[in-house]
């Protein structure tokens, strides 16, 4: 067995981790995640190691709630055998080592980049030269979308391949905002600095990326947090989830122009987002989550203040759902429109919203839980069709069922500890990893420390990283027309892929 078994926010030595040749890693790998479902890769990343690169393959199994890391060491000169030929959800993590190191994978379906990263191994590609897939034809044409767009959102280029009206291909091509945000990681020494910048991955996960962090980092420290800090963690987990679906099913509405949901859904999250700057002082609870400590307690004032913003709430969201929902002009658009199939899902490595759209059940609440979701008995919100409506209907249900988990977290607000306990160092020549469910899916932080303690590594994985090729494949055979829909039910991140 050339794997460890850890669990979730659980640190190691890195020489526990056990090394084999390229070829016993690639066959272990291979037979723990095909064929079955239970399984699937949460990251896979390399770093150099003098004048070689040692890869890190870490799997997650579902049902035992255990995580599998193995490890190889391999010259950035040999050219190796590809995950992905037999395995599309490897992909992307093969093309941004291939990006990073200028290892070549023999058999990999498109070997090209990733992010454009500055200290990419290969400067002579570049955004101007991607080779975006084409058809030639007198039949097609392609539409260019980006990486400037009108909206306020941000860049990305879409190129669409179209007969007629009808997609055919869409690629989706990022990286034009690559920040280097890893190695900041590496240069801020201070601890605030590096929450800081765990709050700055993705600007609308910030509860999501700053608790990945902290508890990454507690476990690197050995610290143990408190049922205060656990409580508010998991209670903002779940308010940043309700304000970010009551956007976008905002935006699903102003995109089937239907202006009252468009208008009644923005309303709604208002008074979530201005709870938290209630609480917090930022309505994106932006300062709030901390490493060690608890920076904003929460009071039993404040909890008697979320229930009334909750007990006006709820009247008004489920009139609107109810008004949506019987409305014949929005379920003709959302229903049967956007697909993804099942099978589709996993061959991809789907995470989130865009595998639980499917039926396939995958959330880190559940699998792999961390906070308070035991106590809450998490259950994960199914639904089949792999449709518009199928992610509609996952954020309203998530919304009601995120709405019955804060009430439940508010019957008993544990006290503030009379002691705050102080973090420790580092533990150095180690590893760990944290999984949190975010609002959108599966965020992995992995974290690796060299001999004085000090970080050596910090790889962060967004879920938008395994998700954007779900939306390429959810619009063929769609009308170019019904993108925006398509596009605003995954409300994927780009800077949560371009770091």
């Amino acid at each position: 067995m050339n794997y460890i078994s850890i669990k979730n926010n659980q640190t190691i030595l890195l020489t526990d981790i056990p090394e084999s040749n390229y070829e016993s890693f690639y066959d272990m790998n291979l037979e723990l995640v095909e064929g079955h479902m239970e399984r699937h890769c949460v990251n896979y990343f390399g770093y150099k190691t003098g004048n070689n690169v040692k890869l890190i393959c870490c799997i997650a199994d579902d049902l035992t709630h255990e995580i599998l890391i193995s490890t190889c060491l391999v010259h950035k000169a040999h050219a190796l055998e590809s995950f992905s030929a037999k395995l599309l959800c490897f992909e992307k993590f093969e093309r941004e080592i291939h990006e990073n190191f200028g290892i070549d994978f023999t058999d990999h379906p498109w070997l090209k980049p990733v992010r454009y990263a500055f200290n990419r191994d290969d400067r002579s590609q570049t955004m101007d030269n991607y080779p975006f897939y084409s058809i030639d034809s007198e039949e097609l044409h392609e539409v260019g979308v980006g990486p400037i767009h009108a909206g306020i959102i941000e860049p990305g280029h879409f190129r669409f391949i179209c007969n007629g009206e009808q997609i055919l291909h869409l690629e989706i091509q990022l990286g034009y905002q690559h920040r280097g945000i890893e190695q900041l990681f590496l240069e801020k020494k201070k601890l605030l600095q590096r929450a800081t910048l765990a709050e700055d991955i993705a600007g609308d996960t910030v509860v999501g990326h700053s608790t990945c962090f902290a508890h990454a980092w507690e476990s690197l420290c050995g610290f143990e947090a408190s049922s205060d800090i656990q409580f508010a963690r998991t209670l903002a987990l779940e308010l940043e989830r309700m304000a970010v679906h009551l956007s976008d099913l905002s935006g699903a509405c102003t995109d089937i122009a239907y202006q009252l949901g468009n208008s009644v859904f923005g309303r709604l999250r208002t008074p979530i987002i201005n709870f938290l700057q209630e609480w917090a002082g930022n309505r994106l609870a932006k300062g709030l989550i901390r490493p060690g400590r608890n920076q904003f307690p929460f009071t039993p004032v404040l909890a008697e203040r979320l229930k009334q913003v909750l007990d006006i709430f709820e009247p008004d969201f489920n009139e609107m759902v109810e008004k949506l929902f019987k409305l014949p002009s929005a379920l003709s658009r959302f229903e049967r429109t956007g697909v993804v199939s099942n099978a589709d899902a996993l061959s991809i490595g789907a995470v989130g919203m865009a595998a639980r759209m499917t039926n396939l059940n995958r959330d880190i609440r559940a699998s792999h839980p961390y906070g308070l979701y035991p106590e809450l008995n998490h259950s994960p919100i199914l639904k089949r069709h792999g449709d518009v409506y199928s992610r509609i209907q996952i954020r309203k249900e998530e919304v009601l069922q995120s709405m019955k988990y804060i009430r439940r977290l508010l019957e008993e607000v544990p006290a503030q500890p009379t002691k705050e306990e102080r973090l420790n160092s580092p533990a150095p020549n180690s590893f760990c990893l944290s999984l949190v469910e975010g609002w959108r899916g599966e965020i992995c932080h992995c974290a690796l420390t060299g001999e004085e303690g000090e970080l050596m590594l910090y790889k962060i994985k967004d879920p938008s990283f395994h998700n954007w090729l779900a939306l390429a494949l959810s619009v063929r055979n769609n009308e170019i027309s019904d993108f925006p829909i398509c596009n605003k039910s995954f409300n994927l991140s780009y800077s949560g892929h371009d770091l």
